[in-house]
């Protein structure tokens, strides 16, 4: 019985993939899907099985999930389609009758109001009325939806957003998908929802951190979240996507990406990566290119 990981070749996907063949799991017994195999070739040459799956085409489904034990749902960018796709996942999933289903939700995803959190809670109320055996990780904001940023950071000294004061417990995908091979590999998982946060901060404090990494002044500029989703759209973000990471900073300011939860930290055995690793980690990156 194999494992299969959804959305593969994304960031999150893939991390889990690696990590899960790092920690020992028989490449054949690991299934890599995404809507573009092609993406997924070096895994196929590294004895992974490959196979397509379109959440939006169900009928890639059935054959994607067959003779799986576990499924690792990693929830789709696209917003607007995001519930109905991990619907027809999650009952593709029961039709190849798999023991357990793992959902990658967001952190306080019953109860925040931001527009993200409402695809994610639909999930989980239908996760849990399906009868299947699951477990959720509520994921926290990625520490690189900041990181990535380092070279607008840089060239206008400014970081963006509309967070006001609110404190983000974000985490590295990194540490995320330790979470996730953590739960794969381990018992006593089942029909847990974990909160998922790395140590919390402001963006004000968060543009301290970067300006002593980067030895030049940074400072945080909080704008109104029509402007922060225009100037989103403007660095290329989809339309529908920059909306809705603008609305989930007014979520921030209300507390909801918070958590003061240590089940992070508990499921991967260690400290979580810190917003100054992180910053360092992109910096290098950024130097070697």
């Amino acid at each position: 019985m194999s494992t299969v990981i959804t959305g593969a070749s994304g960031h999150l996907g893939r991390l889990i993939v690696d990590q899960l063949l790092a920690a020992g799991t028989p490449p054949e017994q690991i299934v890599a899907t995404g809507r573009d195999t092609g993406k997924l070739a070096d895994l196929a040459r590294n004895g992974v099985m490959v196979r397509r799956a379109d959440f939006a085409d169900p009928s890639t489904l059935d054959d994607a999930f067959a003779g799986a034990a576990t499924i690792v749902l990693v929830s789709t960018t696209t917003v607007g389609e995001r519930f109905d796709n991990a619907r027809n996942a999650i009952d593709a999933a029961r039709r190849a009758g798999v023991s357990r289903i793992v959902y990658t939700s967001t952190l306080n995803a019953s109860t925040a109001r931001m527009m993200l959190a409402d695809a994610h809670r639909r999930t989980e109320e239908y996760l849990r009325d399906s009868g299947s055996p699951f477990v959720i990780l509520r994921n926290g904001w990625y520490l690189e939806n900041y990181t990535d940023q380092l070279s607008m950071i840089t060239q206008y000294r400014a970081l963006l957003g509309s967070a006001q004061d609110g404190r983000v417990s974000a985490a590295a995908r990194q540490d995320l998908a330790a979470a996730a091979v953590a739960v794969l590999t381990q018992d006593g998982h089942l029909g847990a929802t974990y909160e998922l946060g790395g140590t919390p901060f402001t963006l004000t404090e968060l543009a301290a951190t970067f300006s002593d990494v980067l030895g030049t002044h940074i400072t945080y500029r909080d704008v109104p979240v029509a402007d922060y989703t225009a100037t989103l759209t403007d660095a290329g973000l989809p339309p529908e996507m920059a909306a809705a990471v603008a609305d989930a900073d007014t979520g921030l300011a209300r507390g909801e990406l918070f958590t003061d939860s240590d089940d992070l930290t508990k499921l991967i055995g260690r400290a979580t990566i810190t917003p100054r690793e992180a910053i360092l980690n992109a910096a290098a990156v950024e130097e070697s290119r």
